[in-house]
């Protein structure tokens, strides 16, 4: 490809050139495109995380805001973006790459991938998505089945109905959940007598109507923050998403919940949905789901479950009975960008009741006709590509057996990596993995030691020292860029509640192997020594 400094023109042919697909396979574009591939394909194949850039360095080539008054040739652009943008990207799909909820893809992705842009479907509506809206319906029929389990009459009946939708496809579990909220908030408060509903008079009012003294969202201390988001948007505020107690696995407390649900009853204040979460993103626990659903039936309340992450256990037969009482929510969250290995920006929404999202749904005179199909008209979001085709592709090509492989084989790796820092003398667990995310730090022996004969004072001073090489040893690692684990602090019962700060993996990627943790463990162990301030003034105390 060549690189040497052309001026380029915008002109009438020049325009027209960019939007014409080239015939010959030996043209330019084709080219460029056989090396974008080739690129890929490189960058994909690399095991290390990232490349040891500082931010400071790599923001300096993103330093200007002007917009170019000069076009550039596509072939001299695409050099720059492989040379800025590729090659200083993290590389979610390796191995050791294992700190958060992303991971490798599917191959066979990549050519859909440029399908569904190529077609550039916009599923608002069928005049401009025509088949892919039939697809997505089908799409959230199957996963309304994964979760709830209906017969097939039941699908035959409400999948394609005009008038009613299973659920809504959005770009992510924050849009997902908020949809949720959306639709419980907008049938709780509904037209009633001269009242129009809350859609229609907004928020003041309905509260006025109904007697109320304000709405709550009630989650587990582990809920994601996206909730508070969605509380924000919806007009209750964030101070409204009421966080519960949890035990010491890190699942909802159900007495405290029920508790709670009590006192605020007393204080006329509504419950506007009980969150259940399945698959917490710092721990990866379930909360007893059966239990939170009957007490969401005894308060009348809509019972949402958040398992953007861990919705796609239930692929496995092994492992779905980790979340029952999962059929029993009015609504569910699932990211098929997590653990269903398809890009970024699929999540979706599912409602047990096919007639809930009516108490949302809109109409536009240009488009949303009422008695059409149009997706747009029970979703939060307008236009949308068609990522539902990728998650139609992944159901077919990878099917329930395979993806139960893959559930399986995270858990277990998960279990096995544990094992392996229970064993080791200067490593401690501090969440065992229920799905395939777990926690754990650099603590040697000698200061476990201590810390097991300290008085709570003491503890707080040591785990300040252990927080901080915990901060060093995860900065070092990232920094160098042959692995990656993430770092979050979470209370831990053992010292008293006290947040403390900790190494975060997620075990989603086929690829990642026993080596590979182990690995991971040798890495950290020789950064530790590296520390010039916290492991000495740590093992001076002992």
């Amino acid at each position: 490809m060549t690189t040497n400094k052309r001026t380029a023109k915008a002109t009438q042919e020049s325009l027209h050139s960019i939007f014409t697909i080239p015939e010959a396979p030996d043209s330019t574009l084709g080219l460029i495109e056989k090396e974008i591939s080739e690129n890929l394909a490189g960058f994909l194949g690399n095991h290390i995380a990232a490349k040891e850039r500082a931010l400071s360095e790599i923001e300096k080539d993103f330093a200007s805001s002007a917009i170019p008054e000069e076009p550039s040739f596509v072939s001299d652009h695409t050099r720059h973006i492989l040379d800025k943008v590729v090659a200083q990207s993290v590389h979610t799909s390796s191995p050791s790459f294992i700190g958060h909820m992303t991971s490798a893809l599917p191959y066979f992705i990549l050519p859909l991938s440029k399908l569904m842009v190529g077609l550039n479907q916009n599923l608002v509506k069928i005049e401009t998505s025509k088949a892919f809206t039939p697809l997505e319906r089908q799409v959230l029929g199957m996963m309304h089945r994964l979760v709830y389990k209906d017969n097939d009459h039941f699908y035959e009946q409400w999948m394609h109905s005009a008038n009613h939708s299973l659920g809504a496809f959005c770009s992510g579990g924050t849009v997902a959940n908020l949809t949720a909220f959306w639709v419980a908030r907008n049938n709780l408060l509904k037209a009633d007598g001269d009242f129009k509903g809350i859609a229609r008079e907004g928020l003041f009012n309905a509260l006025k109507h109904y007697k109320y003294d304000g709405l709550v969202i009630l989650v587990s201390d582990r809920g994601h923050y996206s909730l508070k988001k969605s509380a924000d948007i919806l007009g209750i505020g964030q101070d409204s998403v009421i966080s519960i107690p949890t035990d010491g696995h890190n699942r909802i407390d159900c007495q405290k919940l029920r508790e709670k649900c009590l006192e605020l009853k007393q204080r006329n204040i509504r419950v506007l949905s009980i969150v259940g979460v399945a698959g917490t993103t710092e721990t990866g626990n379930i909360d007893p789901l059966d239990k939170m659903a009957d007490i969401a039936e005894e308060f009348q309340t809509h019972f949402h479950v958040d398992a953007a992450w861990g919705g796609a256990t239930l692929l496995s037969n092994k492992y779905r009975p980790l979340l029952k009482g999962i059929e029993r929510a009015d609504s569910v969250t699932i990211d098929a960008h997590k653990q269903m290995y398809v890009p970024m920006g699929a999540g979706l929404v599912v409602f047990k009741n096919p007639a809930s999202v009516a108490s949302i749904e809109h109409h536009a005179e240009y488009i949303l006709r009422k008695g059409s199909k149009d997706l747009g008209s029970h979703t939060l979001e307008g236009s949308r590509p068609g990522m539902a085709m990728l998650v139609y592709a992944s159901l077919h090509i990878i099917s329930r057996p395979g993806y139960e492989m893959l559930i399986n084989q995270g858990i277990d790796r998960a279990r096995y990596f544990a094992e392996r820092i229970n064993q080791h003398a200067d490593f401690e667990l501090i969440t065992e993995p229920e799905l395939c995310l777990l926690t754990y730090r650099y603590n040697p022996k000698a200061v476990q030691n201590l810390l097991a004969n300290s008085s709570a004072e003491q503890q707080d001073k040591i785990n300040d020292l252990l927080d901080d090489l915990t901060k060093f040893i995860q900065k070092r690692q990232r920094e160098n860029g042959k692995s990656f684990v993430s770092r979050t602090r979470i209370e831990v019962q053992r010292y008293q509640g006290r947040k403390t700060v900790v190494f975060r993996v997620v075990l989603a990627n086929p690829l990642t192997s026993n080596e590979i943790l182990n690995d991971v463990l040798v890495e950290q162990l020789e950064l530790a020594q590296e520390s010039e301030t916290f492991l000495p003034d740590l093992l001076s105390l002992t």
